[in-house]
């Protein structure tokens, strides 16, 4: 039974996270190194946010538990907003790296656009924060002991790896947003960005009432999911193009081919 609920939940919090990273990542290299370098700098931002929540606790009276619950909220939006100040730092690494990318080129173009970098940035640091979101949980829920015993919620480690998988997903679409923020200059979608994650960070504190923190997390995902898409350049009409695999019109190189000038012996 725990070898099943920890592949099950694993599956839910990484599984869609490790379909993108093997159908859009995994075969270019430049997107590795991206992918890659994502994590390290939300790396760093964890360990100074938890370096400050650290400091914080040891100046203060521990055995005050209001006080340290205060604690515990005030080192959530701390680590949220290095998050953000290292998505920024990252955008502007990556940056100078595709000018540099596109000045040593043939074409004078870099071989990974700006948006690419910031979907791969977005999906690292959203892999990254879910691995250490959840390891612990995934961990326990091997066993031995059965969760829900003593009265408490059954529901936990299903619940724990939704919300993980929400996380991921955020994560990416916030990368996306951000980026194209910063590109164009537009602050209020920065600070959209900045206030959904803290509001995303702070409803996790209303567990174990799953209902008022699982439903509206997910409403944000999939409205930031949208807002995206739309980022990017979708459309609906890109949709439709996709689910009915319409092909280009090839009548332009048909066109072309016709009006070469044939050969001579």
């Amino acid at each position: 039974m725990g070898a099943a609920v920890f592949f099950g939940c694993a599956g839910i919090a990484f599984g869609p996270a490790l379909a993108l990273v093997l159908i859009t990542v995994a075969a270019e290299p430049l997107r590795v190194i991206v992918l890659v370098a994502g994590a390290f700098f939300w790396l760093v931002s964890l360990l100074l946010a938890s370096l400050i929540w650290f400091v914080s606790v040891h100046l203060s009276d521990r055995e005050d538990a209001r006080l340290q619950y205060g604690l515990l909220v005030f080192g959530a939006a701390v680590s949220v907003l290095l998050q953000e100040v290292f998505r920024f730092a990252y955008f502007k690494l990556l940056k100078k790296a595709d000018e540099g990318l596109a000045t040593i080129s043939e074409d004078g173009r870099s071989p990974i656009s700006l948006r690419q970098m910031a979907y791969v940035s977005g999906l690292s640091f959203g892999i990254i924060s879910g691995v250490f979101s959840v390891i612990n949980i995934l961990a326990d829920s091997i066993g031995p002991g059965i969760v829900g015993i003593h009265g408490d919620s059954p529901y936990y480690f299903i619940t724990s790896a939704f919300l993980t998988m929400a996380l991921v997903l955020l994560h990416t679409f916030w990368g996306v947003i951000f980026f194209d923020a910063c590109e164009r200059r537009r602050y209020w979608c920065l600070g959209l960005v900045v206030a959904s994650h803290l509001l995303t960070s702070g409803l996790t504190f209303l567990n174990p009432w799953y209902e008022a923190s699982l439903v509206p997390i997910f409403i944000i995902t999939l409205c930031t999911g949208l807002w995206a898409f739309v980022t990017a350049g979708g459309s609906f009409r890109n949709i439709l193009k996709c689910l009915s695999c319409e092909q280009e019109d090839e009548s332009r190189v048909m066109m072309y081919s016709a009006l070469q000038v044939p050969f001579e012996d």
